[in-house]
């Protein structure tokens, strides 16, 4: 009998350990993963108990909370131990992790420091939580998806990682503002995210574990309106992303819908890098 093709789409009862489940896309993909039938594990430095528990009550599936520093690798390895313990499997890794400072109070100082007065101390930073922290949730779960004969590993991407942020975009009108830039850190880590997925595509061949990398565009969260002005103008589609735009596709990389995927870069970024 053939299958439903909506069928393939289906995560029901499969195990997903979810990285940065704590940061505005992180609990939408927990949330929408869920409502697919996924047993999501949240792991976030902040809040991960919380998430989980709010993900549980509105789905009806069980979701684990575990606070977890991605650039530990004694952190990492108890994640995936207790994840483990509770379910007896891993079926999906989504690397979703990152240190992207936003244009708020705590993190504007950032954006107003020049590429050549950038500290080497932010940098590091930056590799430890989004390359490091990607590479050792990889590591730590290669042991159980291999055994099991299958997997999925999903790394969150950005459009800065394909193409250089454009620096007019955080440009003010008001002279007797600082110029802000996006900072180096960002751009640079999410390009070695590509890299990652490369190599562990290439290194799991003919093992049935699949590597595939997500990367969405900007998502809107109550930017001010010049910005979303100009961020809206270089996209094809004339907008901003909505928060709950990026889960479909990756529903589509954990699932078997993308069976046939690997060592692939999913884009949504609304038409950002057609130009």
């Amino acid at each position: 009998m053939q299958k439903n093709i909506l069928d393939q789409f289906s995560l029901r009862d499969r195990v997903i350990v979810l990285t940065g489940g704590g940061g505005l896309l992180g609990r939408q993909y927990a949330h929408d993963l869920a409502s697919a039938g996924a047993h999501v594990v949240i792991a976030d430095i902040h809040d991960a108990e919380s998430i989980a528990a709010d993900v549980s009550d509105k789905s009806g599936v069980r979701a684990l909370g575990i606070v977890t520093d991605v650039s530990d690798k004694t952190s990492v390895t108890a994640l995936i131990d207790q994840v483990v313990r509770a379910f007896g499997r891993i079926d999906g890794l989504v690397n979703n992790a990152a240190i992207d400072p936003k244009m708020d109070e705590d993190s504007r100082r950032q954006h107003t420091i020049t590429f050549e007065d950038y500290p080497v101390e932010l940098f590091d930073q930056s590799l430890a939580v989004n390359v490091r922290g990607m590479f050792l949730c990889a590591q730590a779960v290669t042991p159980i998806m291999l055994a099991a004969g299958r997997g999925s590993i999903v790394n969150v991407s950005s459009t800065y990682g394909l193409v250089g942020p454009d620096q007019r975009l955080y440009e003010h009108d008001d002279p007797n503002i600082p110029p802000t830039f996006k900072p180096v850190a960002y751009s640079v880590t999410k390009a070695a995210v590509l890299g990652l997925t490369h190599y562990l595509s290439a290194y799991f061949m003919g093992k049935n574990i699949r590597v595939n990398t997500l990367t969405p565009g900007g998502v809107y969260n109550h930017h001010d309106d010049e910005f979303v002005r100009r961020y809206s103008a270089r996209t094809t589609l004339g907008r901003m992303a909505d928060k709950g735009e990026f889960s479909s596709g990756l529903l589509y990389l954990l699932s078997d819908a993308s069976s046939y995927m690997t060592g692939a870069n999913l884009v949504v970024d609304g038409g950002w890098t057609t130009w």
